[in-house]
């Protein structure tokens, strides 16, 4: 079964943006997926299982960017 969350991430303005942090998120353990929206900053992660909100934050701030607060 696989888990599908969705993110707004703040800061991203080009195609390299969406690769810095398409590239940190799919290195978390069990991350099968990862598709973002450059317009809307939506970030939706598919997984094997949840994903601790703590790691994604740390991954998309390694990538230089923010994760909204919900």
């Amino acid at each position: 079964m696989s888990v599908t969350s969705t993110y707004t991430v703040t800061g991203m303005t080009c195609s390299h943006c969406v690769q810095a942090v398409t590239s940190e998120l799919s290195g978390l353990a069990g991350v099968g997926a990862v598709e973002v929206d450059l317009a809307s900053g939506a970030v939706t992660v598919t997984s094997e299982a949840p994903l601790a909100d703590s790691d994604v934050r740390a991954a998309v701030d390694e990538a230089g960017y923010e994760l909204a607060d919900a």
